[in-house]
């Protein structure tokens, strides 16, 4: 078989990932902090690009660069037709800016630009000191806690050994994950004596930390309160797992107890043990803020979106590194001669990168802005009066509305958050799917039904709790069809426990 060479023409079309069109994507899907985040970075990293202070006033770039800007937002769209990616991503002004040769014209540039002189920051030095009641101070984790407690015991420097490898193995509910058998053979233990250290750390506060489960926590707990013999202690021991589930039926025949003993020493263990005593110091208790991306107000009958900007720095191209490069071209034409080596290798790159960096930040905030104004106009009823009035929607029908794709819209509202007159939600939020209703009315959200299930939760009697096919009944008689299994779905997805669960002895 013999093999030779040829060359030969093939005509196709294919996406190229340009630079550019990487980073505009990249900024769709950034949340207002990290946004100040990288254009801190790009502060730094770019020498052409600076903050306007604020004394300075910002001049967006002309109509002709900023008016016709929905490019970057249709990007998705031409993807999917196989566009060249710089059309994609270049607005129309910028066939005014860059020339054949893929370079600059600054002083077009600068035309469309204030270059007047960048002033200093203002910002007073305080008269007077930070109020040291609005400092908080570092939180003890569970670890340091039990290690300050191991260093004021009177264990051997051995045991003091084993003890801090034990709280290394500790989750964060303060339950030992690890193995004492291995722990001891590695520090050359007996193993009895390891269970005694063990049983010493047991009773550091919190008291029950470092046991191996929650049985095991609330017998050391009841061992300080309760004898052996006693009723707590042998539901503890032998029924954890009937008072789980609520069945004192069966605890009262296996003890001969009367039914009153028994729930009153269910409810002793319910209001005076904690069967994880490591959570107080887990940090789970933090209070985690989020910083709205978008604003809407309700303005007379109509609703005002205002894009959330504060402590994003906003930017322009250095005034001196645009004077010098424009000094070195004045240069070049005079003499006849091309652009200097350090115009095209390095000022060209970096003004070019603050250009792109600043029309791809003006094109995210438009585009933020028309997805909110699309979703206030599909979920006006929402804004209105309430969760109770979301409807069904999807990416495509935001999509279609402001002419972009899919996964634009999708890039959009991941990690972004609005505030509206009945709550902060995820922009996600708003997309759901329906469910069907019995009188022909039309579909509801899926998160107006898990609102509607939350809501009969939240007004059931606590003794009697209500079961997912009670709920199925209730949310029928509102005319909204749904399964069994599609309740307990919803449930799970609230973090709601089933009915026999919620339900409550005392």
């Amino acid at each position: 078989m013999a093999f030779e060479i040829k060359q030969s023409l093939k005509l196709g079309q294919h996406l190229v990932m340009t630079p550019q069109l990487q980073q505009a994507i990249k900024l769709l899907q950034l949340n207002r902090l990290e946004m100040q985040e990288l254009i801190n970075q790009e502060l730094v990293e770019n020498p052409c690009l600076e903050e306007v202070a604020e004394l300075d006033a910002y001049d967006a770039p002309p109509e002709g660069e900023s008016g016709d800007t929905n490019n970057l937002e249709n990007m998705e769209s031409r993807e999917a037709e196989g566009s060249n990616s710089e059309e994609m991503l270049s607005p129309q002004g910028e066939e005014k800016i860059v020339d054949g040769k893929g370079e600059v014209d600054w002083e077009e540039y600068m035309e469309n630009f204030a270059s007047g002189p960048t002033l200093p920051s203002t910002r007073e030095i305080p008269d007077e000191l930070p109020n040291y009641e609005n400092m908080v101070a570092a939180a003890t984790d569970l670890v340091s806690h039990l290690e300050w407690q191991v260093s004021l015991s009177d264990l051997t420097d051995a045991e003091r050994a084993l003890a801090r490898l034990v709280i290394g193995n500790l989750s964060d509910d303060g339950f030992f994950t690890g193995s004492l058998e291995d722990i001891a053979k590695e520090l050359e233990f007996d193993f009895e004596d390891a269970e005694e250290v063990l049983k010493i750390i047991q009773r550091f506060d919190p008291i029950g930390v470092a046991a191996r489960d929650v049985r095991e926590c609330l017998v050391v707990q009841a061992s300080l309160l309760y004898d052996e013999d006693s009723l707590v202690m042998k539901l503890i021991k032998n029924h954890l797992e009937d008072l789980e589930k609520r069945n004192l039926s069966a605890i009262c025949k296996a003890t001969g107890a009367p039914e009153e003993d028994v729930r009153e020493a269910a409810r002793e263990i319910r209001e005076e043990f904690d069967p994880k005593p490591g959570r107080s110091f887990s940090g789970g208790s933090d209070t985690h803020y989020i910083t709205p991306d978008v604003y809407v107000y309700k303005v007379g009958e109509d609703f005002a979106i205002q894009l959330n900007e504060d402590g994003l720095p906003k930017l322009r191209v250095s005034a001196y590194y645009k004077k010098i490069l424009i000094q070195a071209k004045a240069e070049a034409k005079a003499h006849g001669k091309g652009d200097p080596k350090l115009t095209k290798d390095y000022l060209q790159d970096k003004l070019r990168a603050a250009v792109w960096l600043i029309k791809s930040i003006h094109n995210r905030q438009k585009t933020i802005y028309r997805v909110m104004e699309s979703i206030v106009k599909h979920q006006r009823n929402f804004f209105d009066q309430g969760v109770h009035f979301l409807k069904p929607m999807v990416l495509r029908e935001v999509a279609n509305d402001i002419g972009v794709h899919e996964s634009t819209i999708s890039r959009v509202t991941t990690n972004k958050y609005v505030h509206t007159p009945v709550g902060t939600f995820e922009l996600k939020y708003f997309f759901n799917s329906g469910i069907s209703t019995g009188d022909g009315s039309g579909d509801v959200a899926s998160e107006s039904v898990k609102e509607k299930i939350r809501s009969l939760i939240g007004k059931e009697d606590s003794k009697r709790p209500l079961s997912d096919q009670k709920l199925v009944e209730l949310l029928q008689e509102d005319g909204i069809e749904i399964a069994r299994r599609t309740v307990a779905k919803y449930r799970e997805s609230m973090n709601i426990l089933s009915s026999a669960r919620r339900k409550k002895l005392f």
